[in-house]
C-alpha cells in the first residue's frame, strides 16, 4: 500500500523547525563552549562541531522523510532545479520551503539566547570577510550540494553532517555553506555570530559555490543509453 505523501504545511514546519533546531545547535553549542573552554578556541570550536554535526544528522534522519530537511535555501533552489519539489506549482513550494528556512533560522537564533539568558534580539560584531574566507565558503558549499547530489541511497544525513564536520576545520570560514544559516548567526553576538556587514559577502560566495558543486555533480552524471 503507497504511503501518503507529507501535506505541504508538514514539509513547511519540518523545514521551519529543522533549521531552527540546527541554528540552536549551532549558537546555543558555540555559547556553551565558548564559556566551558577557558579562552581556547580550537577546543571550543571542536565542540560547536561536534554538536552541529550530530545535530545534523539526526534532523535529516528525522525530518527527512518529511521534507526532504533542506534546512539550506540554496539546497532547495539546487534540488528544485533537479525535479520539482510539488506537483502544483512548484515554484510557490520552492520559494516557501525558503520563507520557512528563513524564519527557523531567526527563532532558533532566539531560542537559543533565551536557553542561555542572553538578550533575545541582538546582532553579532563579529567579523568575516575577505577573498580567503570568501573563497572557503564558495568551496564549502560546492562540497555540500556534491555530497548531497552525488550521496547514495539511504546515506545522505551520514555523509552530508560528516562533510560539514570536516568542512568546519579545512575552510577558513569554519563552513557556514548555507544562507539561512548566515541569517540566523548574523543575529547572534556569540562564538558563531557573524556581522552583518559580512553576511552579503557570505551569501554571494555561497551562491557561487552551489552553481559550481551543481555543474561539478552533472559531469559525473551517466548518460542515459538509448534502448533503441
Amino acid at each position: 500500500m503507497p504511503t501518503a505523501k507529507p501535506r505541504l504545511s508538514q514539509q513547511l514546519l519540518a523545514e521551519c523547525a529543522g533549521t531552527a533546531a540546527l541554528l540552536c545547535a549551532v549558537i546555543g553549542s558555540g555559547v556553551m563552549a565558548e564559556r566551558l573552554a577557558g579562552g581556547n578556541t580550537a577546543v571550543a570550536l571542536l565542540a560547536n562541531t561536534l554538536a552541529t554535526v550530530w545535530a545534523l544528522y539526526v534532523l535529516i534522519e528525522t525530518l527527512g522523510p518529511v521534507s526532504g530537511a533542506h534546512f539550506n535555501p540554496l539546497v532547495t533552489l539546487v534540488l528544485w532545479s533537479k525535479q520539482p519539489l510539488a506537483q502544483r506549482k512548484p515554484a510557490r513550494a520552492a520559494t516557501l520551503f525558503i520563507v520557512f528556512q528563513l524564519l527557523g533560522a531567526v527563532l532558533g537564533a532566539w531560542l537559543a539566547h533565551a536557553m542561555f539568558d542572553l538578550p533575545i534580539l541582538q546582532t553579532s560584531a563579529k567579523l568575516r570577510t575577505g577573498s580567503g574566507q570568501w573563497l572557503a565558503e564558495a568551496v564549502a558549499t560546492a562540497g555540500l550540494v556534491l555530497v548531497i547530489l552525488r550521496a547514495p541511497a539511504g546515506k545522505a544525513s551520514a555523509l552530508v553532517a560528516s562533510y560539514i564536520g570536516a568542512a568546519y576545520w579545512f575552510t577558513a570560514s569554519t563552513s557556514f555553506a548555507n544562507p539561512a544559516a548566515v541569517l540566523g548567526r548574523m543575529l547572534s553576538d556569540s562564538f558563531a555570530g557573524i556581522a552583518p556587514a559580512s553576511a552579503p559577502g557570505f551569501v554571494l560566495a555561497q551562491c557561487a559555490g552551489a552553481l559550481a558543486g551543481l555543474g561539478l555533480a552533472r559531469l559525473f552524471e551517466t548518460p542515459v543509453e538509448s534502448t533503441l
